[in-house]
């Protein structure tokens, strides 16, 4: 079990199109990011919160985004705010029963 999942939500002050014109570009580091197998972009435009699940290869990899400036660059957008961060172990055998991307 050394896979880690990041779950990411934050509350957007701007139109689900701006936000969306606005990330879209971002696409490209993240999958650049070392370690990180996949990200799933979340978002829920009536509540005005978006996100992403994330798959990393390990702990390190996981606090090496999370160190990042790419990290920086987004917790310091003024568009964006009451992020909620939690990080989670994958259950293996479970997951793999279910078919999860793992």
């Amino acid at each position: 079990m050394s896979e880690k999942l990041l779950q990411l939500n934050f509350k957007f002050s701007v139109t689900g199109d701006e936000y969306t014109q606005a990330v879209s570009p971002l696409a490209e580091k993240y999958a650049a990011v070392p370690g990180l197998r996949w990200k799933v972009w979340i978002i829920n435009e009536a509540e005005s919160e978006a996100g992403g699940i994330y798959l990393f290869d390990d702990e390190t990899s996981l606090k090496g985004l999370m160190e990042s400036s790419l990290t920086k660059q987004v917790t310091s957008h003024p568009a964006l705010s009451d992020f909620n961060v939690k990080i989670f172990d994958v259950m293996d055998e479970a997951t793999a029963i279910t078919r999860g991307p793992i």
